[in-house]
């Protein structure tokens, strides 16, 4: 609740205004049963008709002030939540950019599309029923107890003792109801990410022709959803019923004892009926406010889901880091760019560790080639250089500076990766290529573009630079796209290099171009390249060779060809005995 009223304090004004013009209508409409027992008891049983009148022009100008104040209540309310939500989904946004791959790992993407859009739309809608009904619900109840008192005390007895059953009622099928909630929605998640994978593995379904297996999957886990939506439904649909049973009881005992007060002159005809009207107006307000404890039911549930995503600290702690930078170190230079001093690392939730004992140092300018089995820790090895996971044992350093030590910001910045899935997002082809840099010109995003082998095709687009992309590209071939991703990163003119087997869609002319060009055109970059092919790493100045999570060895492609069982293996793999010892 304290993230929740952060956001409502901004508007409180608004948030104040609501609540109040709500409070008045409510006034206005605790007047109305009053006007209607004068209009019986002073104008039809005395047949004045001019007073008829006049009542029925004050029922009508109660009803026009009401109206009135509904309104400008709704607006405020309205306006509040959706500011409130807008803020919400912004900062969720935010936050969930600051986390790191183990803590999306962790919660799942589609949870946390389900937090940004269902879960915030159904808060939103929480804080204006809240505003709308908070203050008028119980203002209307309790408002008609007391007007009650002002009609007849021994009557208004009845409002004592019924107020207390329906709240006992309302209260507790609202605890019983509102962990329910939370289950629901917690199997909606399931859902989407059925229909998550299923949409993004459409062709994959289609090819294995797995749509039956698919849709059986699916229906299983919709109608586990249904199931629980039904039980909870049927929870909550005991409300209405219930309350019913205890006003209509209430109204029989106000209409016996009205009788029986009328016979004796007591009591007025007018004034048993205003007493009716006062325990249907609470009837009335007391559905509302069961549907409203329903949504509010939802709202908590989906607050809690939300704020556990607010509470989940990044994985990789930037707080003690030191503000300043590193030397740029020049090719060359014997004081190394990057050393790895017996790392190791766990995911979390894994208890067998990825990467053991990796010890190795790169100097600028270097090309480092990564080359393994799959599952040997490569793309692991990689993602540790950028922070995107932090190390569980041993210490990275960059240009002699722990890289714990160091501004997640200030490294990255220094630091261009190209990740195995190509990313690309819906806009034009130089917005693509700005991501690595802002302000980079034309000319710069072209000489990019051929380094990465891109701009022969670019060129054969009439729009040049301002060729549309779509969104992850899919206008484009699996090729394109990874040298659309890779000149994107040279456009940035990092440090420090990594291509993550980005270049697996490439035909081998255009890889040995594409290698040829990165290692003329990078000047003092220390690139590294991850692959399973060979032919991609061989000409590296330094290989660095996993298996199952260890350095099997660190060396030129002559001297792990004698050297190396590992790398010998998987030279053979993929090249006849011949020419391994015609390369070697």
């Amino acid at each position: 609740m304290k993230r929740l009223l952060k956001y409502l304090g901004e508007h409180k004004v608004k948030a104040v205004i609501a609540p109040l013009f709500k409070c008045l209508e409510a006034c206005f409409e605790l007047f109305v049963p009053l006007v209607v027992a004068s209009m019986i008891d002073d104008g039809i049983r005395r047949s004045d008709n001019e007073h008829i009148i006049k009542m029925a022009g004050l029922l009508l100008l109660l009803a026009l002030i009401g109206l009135a104040c509904s309104i400008t209540a709704q607006y405020f309310a309205a306006k509040v939540a959706i500011q409130s939500g807008t803020g919400m989904r912004r900062d969720l946004f935010g936050h969930i950019m600051s986390l790191e791959y183990s803590n999306i790992d962790e919660v799942g993407t589609s949870t946390l599309i389900t937090r940004m859009t269902a879960d915030i739309n159904q808060v939103q809608t929480g804080i204006n029923m809240f505003l709308r009904l908070f203050m008028r619900s119980p203002f209307i109840v309790f408002g008609a107890m007391i007007m009650a008192f002002t009609v007849d005390r021994e009557a208004a007895l009845v409002f004592v003792v019924a107020i207390p059953v329906m709240a006992v009622i309302v209260f507790s099928i609202m605890l019983y109801s509102m962990p329910l909630y939370k289950k629901v929605q917690k199997q909606l998640d399931r859902v989407m990410l059925i229909t998550r994978e299923n949409l993004q593995g459409a062709r994959v379904v289609r090819a294995f022709n797995r749509q039956n297996q698919e849709m059986e999957t699916f229906k299983e886990e919709n109608d586990a959803l249904v199931s629980f939506q039904v039980f909870v439904g049927k929870i909550s649909a005991l409300m209405n019923p219930l309350t019913y049973v205890v006003v209509n009881v209430a109204v029989v005992v106000l209409l016996y004892m009205g009788g029986q007060r009328v016979q004796i002159g007591s009591l007025t005809q007018g004034q048993v009926v205003a007493l009716v009207n006062y325990m249907s107006q609470i009837l009335v307000e007391l559905i509302k406010l069961a549907d409203f404890i329903i949504l509010m039911s939802k709202a908590f549930a989906c607050l809690s889901r939300i704020n556990a995503v607010f509470d989940m600290k990044p994985a990789v702690d930037d707080e003690e880091a030191a503000t300043g930078k590193t030397e740029i170190l020049s090719s060359g230079s014997r004081k190394p760019i990057l050393e790895f001093s017996h790392v190791g690392f766990t995911y979390r939730g894994s208890a067998q560790p990825v990467l053991q004992d990796v010890d190795f140092s790169v100097n600028p300018g270097e090309m480092i080639g990564v080359i393994g089995g799959t599952g040997s820790g490569k793309s692991t090895l990689i993602n540790l250089i950028p922070r995107f996971y932090d190390v569980t044992d041993g210490e990275i350093r960059f240009g002699g500076m722990p890289l714990s030590k160091m501004k997640i910001s200030s490294l990255r910045d220094r630091i261009g990766v190209v990740p195995q899935k190509a990313v690309l997002f819906k806009g034009t082809l130089r917005e693509n290529m700005q991501w690595g840099r802002e302000e980079a010109t034309d000319g710069e995003i072209r000489e990019a573009l051929a380094a990465a082998q891109a701009l022969a095709f670019v060129e054969e687009k009439q729009e040049g630079l301002d060729m549309k992309i779509e969104q992850n590209g899919r206008n484009l071939s699996g090729g394109q796209r990874q040298r659309l991703t890779i000149a994107r990163a040279l456009v940035r003119r990092p440090e420090i290099l990594i291509l993550d087997d980005s270049a697996s869609a490439l035909d081998f002319a255009t890889d040995a171009a594409l290698r040829k060009a990165i290692r003329e055109q990078t000047g003092q970059m220390t690139v590294f390249v991850v692959s399973q092919r060979v032919s991609s790493v061989q000409s590296a100045d330094k290989i660095i060779v996993l298996d199952d999570g260890k350095v099997a060895g660190v060396g030129s492609h002559e001297e792990l060809l004698e050297d190396c069982e590992v790398y010998k293996e998987i030279c053979l793999s993929q090249m006849s005995k011949e020419e391994v010892e015609s390369r070697g």
